[in-house]
């Protein structure tokens, strides 16, 4: 991507300024996209006087948001130009980058990613309840802008921001393009048990796909292979919302290891339990397998 001085020598243009995520990531994406663009940068400018360059965020065309008429999805989240330029080009890039399941990756991005930045450059913020401060990648994007008295360069930090946004949009669509195959995998464990835990192969991503399942509302334990060796075992939230463990690990198995660990489950070859009781890994699969059957048996019991 290069900054040019004027509007004559640019493809793409977009408002000066202070910078905000939805500029940045709609110029990465069409860089991406479009590969070595040019691009300008000014305080006003109307789309209809220069309909042979590509006018976002600003300029009330096509790929603005700023106008009354502007477009909101049916969900409520109103569009900004990052969600209107990966509306037209979103499918058309992935198949350029031979990604499959084409619909069902492009869905995913703008539910993982692209919803929240549209949201938050249109003034919906996110209400967190937390002791400290939470940065969003919109925060993270504003730190950018020339620092009060830094003396930094506003098309220099531009630059900067740009380069940091063409990772992430890279990484994260990959990370997205893993969740959708992943999906489909714990899908089908999902269907083959007739038990409350899914036994994977190797680590994925299934969180999601369990708590956005309806089928999978008894699935209280998954078991895969550890990346530190062994096994491991985690809890399953009740909800995407509620982090309570469907299935509680007992309060004295919490934060043991080892031969203690051993003692107070009854249970050989366990190697540790998380002090949250959300996780245990233990040497073997069989052994994992005991202890979530323990749990589910004495859930059961219990209740």
């Amino acid at each position: 991507m290069e900054l040019v001085n004027s509007i004559e020598e640019a493809d793409y243009i977009t408002h000066s300024g202070t910078m905000h995520a939805d500029e940045v990531f709609a110029t990465a994406f069409l860089d991406l996209y479009k590969k070595d663009i040019k691009v300008f940068r000014t305080t006003n400018i109307n789309s209809n006087d220069y309909k042979d360059k590509l006018i976002y965020d600003i300029g009330r065309g096509k790929f603005d948001h700023h106008q009354e008429d502007a477009r909101v999805r049916e969900n409520g989240i109103k569009y900004c130009s990052l969600g209107l330029l990966w509306e037209e080009f979103g499918k058309e890039y992935l198949k350029e980058q031979n990604y499959e399941n084409i619909d069902e990756l492009y869905l995913e991005i703008v539910k993982d990613f692209i919803e929240q930045i549209d949201a938050i450059d249109n003034g919906e913020f996110p209400k967190v309840e937390a002791r400290y401060k939470l940065k969003s990648i919109s925060d993270i994007i504003k730190i950018f802008n020339p620092s009060f008295k830094s003396k930094e360069n506003e098309s220099i930090q531009f630059i900067k921001a740009i380069g940091v946004a063409k990772l992430i949009f890279e990484e994260e669509i990959l990370h997205c393009n893993g969740k959708v195959i992943a999906k489909n995998i714990v899908l089908n464990k999902i269907k083959e048990t007739d038990k409350k835990y899914i036994i994977l192969d190797e680590y994925m991503p299934y969180e999601e796909a369990i708590l956005n399942n309806e089928n999978a509302n008894n699935i209280v334990f998954v078991i895969y292979p550890s990346t530190r060796g062994g096994y491991a075992l985690k809890t399953i939230p009740k909800s995407n919302e509620d982090k309570t463990s469907r299935c509680e690990i007992p309060q004295e198995w919490a934060g043991k290891s080892d031969k203690e660990l051993e003692d107070v489950s009854g249970i050989k070859d366990v190697l540790f339990c998380h002090i949250g009781r959300f996780i245990i890994s233990t040497k073997t699969k069989e052994s994992a397998i005991e202890i979530v059957e323990k749990m589910i048996d004495l859930s059961e019991r219990n209740n």
